[in-house]
């Protein structure tokens, strides 16, 4: 079992949606828990049409990264819960300021603040 820390990204099997079959897609480590769960954020080519997606490029990497051509977008209204014995790889890390950007657009981040969704 691999160690990951917030930042992370992975290969990991996800649904995007809650509905349809799990694909295996990048996704981006936002807590990983003591108990080896991992609170992720699914990475798409497409930006989410359903709640708040955050660009993603090769600059908001610190190390690694992923086979982009054009922008992609951690969809931050698709966070999910995975172990970490799910995850198929590890391709790189993102920017502290990155990561600090997806967390602030999920949902549930504004919930627990008394903010409510965006």
């Amino acid at each position: 079992m691999g160690r990951y820390a917030s930042g992370d990204v992975i290969l990991a099997p996800v649904r995007i949606g809650g509905a349809g079959d799990r694909k295996v897609r990048p996704a981006v480590v936002v807590t990983a828990g003591e108990d080896g769960g991992l609170l992720i954020c699914p990475v798409s080519s497409s930006p989410s049409t359903d709640g708040i997606s955050v660009p993603l490029s090769l600059h908001d990497f610190a190390r690694g990264g992923l086979d982009l051509f054009a922008e992609s977008y951690a969809l931050a209204a698709h966070a999910a819960t995975i172990r970490t014995a799910d995850v198929a790889g590890k391709k790189g890390t993102l920017l502290p300021e990155t990561v600090a950007a997806i967390r602030e657009a999920m949902p549930a981040v504004h919930e627990k603040r008394g903010r409510g969704r965006r």
